[in-house]
């Protein structure tokens, strides 16, 4: 009973890993709802994605972020931006983000492998 028990908790830590595994071809589609504000290389209602992994939330040059966001002081990665993902006005109370957020969690974890891919790539950003 013991080595079924234990079976079946590694089965459910590997399939919430694969879960995990964001597909970026996958997330280019779901990008497309974030172009409505958003663009990789240039500031729009939102500020550009070019350059976010790695920086720091509500540092972009020229673009007027909300107090709430200024404050917010977390460095983007990808657990950062999971949870802010699936909820932003849950997550920073205040944002200008006005979006309901992602709550599938494999659709975040596709649109994250496309932000990474994408915001890495020298032909967009340089």
């Amino acid at each position: 009973m013991r080595l079924l028990a234990a079976f079946l908790v590694g089965l459910l830590t590997c399939a919430s890993a694969l879960a995990a595994e964001g597909n970026a071809e996958r997330g280019e589609e779901i990008y497309a709802r974030c172009k409505a504000c958003h663009a990789l290389e240039q500031n729009r209602v939102g500020p550009r994605h070019c350059g976010l992994f790695g920086r720091k939330a509500g540092s972009v040059p020229n673009y007027q972020y909300s107090p709430a966001m200024k404050k917010y002081g977390v460095t983007w990665n990808e657990e950062t931006l999971d949870k802010f993902i699936e909820n932003p006005l849950k997550t920073v109370p205040g944002t200008k983000m006005g979006y309901a957020g992602v709550k599938d969690p494999q659709e975040r974890a596709d649109l994250i492998a496309y932000l990474k891919k994408a915001t890495r790539d020298p032909k967009i950003c340089d």
